[in-house]
């Protein structure tokens, strides 16, 4: 009787696709069913291949591929998924790397799907249409990961492979990219490798239990929120409590604790906080301003927590750091301190007072609080407010109380003027369960304001409120206070906003204060329609003194 053979391995199942196929099924496979995008002739074969796919992918298109790129970079932002756009090379590329940067800088998940010129003229200066000269080094400049796709073999593993890495670690963007005679090439591909579930996190425990001697006994401690504490919410409310310590967030770590608690504390009064503390414990947060503009002596004793082990000690060594993602690390420092936590007075007297006399400060930028409030008595605890680089996202960062994570979104380091529109239509359409505000000025608003084509395209129901001064308001300040008051290029030629918004078939509206402004904001939310909402306004009083403020202890 003959041996029984050995049962051979199943073949895994192939099909015949393009590229361009291959990469769209794995993009679906991991979860990515929307595209913000612009075609041209370099992806045609890719666009084809989202048509074929479109039960299950919705393509956004856009005016402008730095509305593209914008659009997934809020829609990242606003759901902590990843989110893709894909652009043509040169041109197209240059024109949407505002957007990845600022991905970067955010670390945001966000996926670039950019084309390229023919396989086989790549890198011999031809002069071929969208051309540019060492377009991969460009990317990889801009991204934390790029891979290039050479054939449709290779499409569903490298473009699995980008999809984990702008979510595994510290997250941040990824770009594929693939030649015009590629994206269309035919071949057996093996099906999409499943998404990888996330690794447990490996946490040191000998560090952790250092952490929480020090905390534990550390009398006065001050917890700085980042961006990268935005999905440990509870941990940081549950260790607030525990160690009776204020939260200081800015602007990416806001609404990580709500903001209606004493605790919450934002710039003026964490740089005090700050001055008498004995230990900071620092999360998902560079300390960028604290470290380099308050000062730091031997007294100060700060844990830090980064996702990223690179992070700590670029700017000052930790006493302990933490590697991993924020909510496991806390939940592990929270029982640790079990053992070693001491009982400390309550401070909620002491923080309503504090809260109090800062409210009083702040009255000196009244006008912008008054329009600050107004927003936030008609947006919902849930509803989304994307910041702008002007006065009165300046005053937002400031004085604006945000209750629950991922709902105030603000650029980053790179804080670069118009990112706000084109980045709040994203949000909206990404969230349209919820009321996505946009602020802008006159003059950020019209770097994207195309982008209202694309609102009432696809139904878009974001409102966008532009304050409008005629100037570039900061630039103009700065030139009166510290250059003779010699002005240069800063004064604005404005269309009349309602007017320009109904062209595209959107609601224009016009508020001449804040209680104007918050009528129509909630006819806006119940509406649910794209809308533009005009506030004319003068020369607001500056909030630098809240915002750059000297060292509060060190030399």
């Amino acid at each position: 009787m003959p041996k029984t053979s050995a049962k051979k391995k199943a073949k895994p199942a192939v099909a015949d696709l393009s590229t361009a196929e291959a990469t769209v099924q794995t993009m679906l496979s991991h979860g990515i069913s929307t595209v913000y995008a612009l075609p041209g002739v370099h992806n045609d074969h890719l666009f084809d291949a989202f048509h074929g796919a479109a039960d299950h992918l919705a393509v956004v298109h856009t005016r402008h591929e730095q509305g593209a790129a914008y659009m997934a970079l809020g829609a990242a932002l606003a759901t902590n998924k990843p989110q893709a756009y894909a652009v043509v090379p040169g041109p197209g590329l240059l024109n949407s790397g505002a957007a990845l940067l600022t991905a970067y800088g955010m670390n945001a998940p966000v996926l670039g799907l950019i084309g390229q010129i023919p396989a086989d003229r790549i890198g011999k200066g031809l002069g071929y249409l969208h051309e540019i000269r060492d377009q991969a080094g460009i990317i990889k400049r801009l991204v934390d990961n790029y891979a290039h796709i050479g054939g449709p073999a290779e499409a569903p593993a490298k473009t699995a492979k980008m999809i984990q890495s702008i979510t595994v670690g510290r997250p941040g963007p990824a770009v594929l990219e693939c030649a015009i005679d590629v994206w269309g090439k035919r071949g057996k591909v093996a099906a999409a490798p499943a998404p990888i579930p996330p690794r447990p996190p490996t946490i040191d425990e000998t560090k952790v239990r250092t952490a929480a001697k020090l905390l534990g006994t550390a009398k006065r401690i001050l917890i700085v929120a980042g961006g990268g504490a935005q999905g440990a919410s509870p941990e940081v409310t549950q260790l607030s409590e525990l160690l009776q310590a204020p939260v200081l967030a800015y602007r990416r770590g806001r609404g990580v604790l709500d903001g209606r608690s004493p605790f919450s504390v934002t710039l003026p009064l964490g740089r005090e906080l700050w001055a008498e503390a004995d230990a900071v414990l620092a999360v998902g947060t560079r300390l960028l301003a604290p470290l380099t503009e308050w000062g730091i002596d031997k007294k100060l004793q700060i844990v830090q927590v980064d996702a990223d082990k690179t992070e700590p000690g670029r700017l000052h060594k930790p006493k302990v750091a933490l590697i991993g993602d924020a909510a496991p690390v806390l939940r592990a420092l929270i029982a640790a301190l079990e053992k070693t936590n001491t009982r400390r007075a309550a401070r909620l007297p002491e923080m309503q007072e504090r809260q109090a006399k800062m409210r009083q400060r702040l009255q000196k930028i009244a006008p912008q609080l008054a329009f600050v409030e107004a927003i936030r008595a008609e947006l919902p605890e849930d509803g989304i407010w994307v910041d702008e680089v002007t006065q009165m996202g300046f005053a937002a960062r400031l004085a604006l109380p945000v209750y629950k994570p991922r709902t105030f979104l603000s650029p980053g380091y790179q804080d670069n003027l118009g990112w706000g529109f084109a980045t709040a239509l994203g949000a909206q359409h990404a969230r349209p369960d919820v009321p996505v505000v946009s602020i802008n000025g006159d003059g950020g608003f019209m770097y994207t304001a195309n982008e209202l084509a694309t609102a009432v395209r696809h139904k878009i129901p974001l409102t966008a409120i532009v304050f409008a001064d005629g100037y570039f308001g900061n630039v103009r300040r700065i030139q009166e206070e510290h250059y003779g008051n010699r002005l240069i290029a800063v004064d604005l030629a404005n269309p009349d906003f309602v007017k320009f918004a109904e062209s595209f078939g959107a609601t224009g509206r016009r508020a001449r204060g804040p209680e104007e402004l918050r009528t129509a904001l909630r006819e806006s939310f119940a509406r649910r329609e794209p809308t533009l909402i005009e506030v004319p306004v003068g020369t607001f009083p500056s909030p630098w003194e809240f915002i750059h403020m000297p060292k509060a202890r060190g030399r």
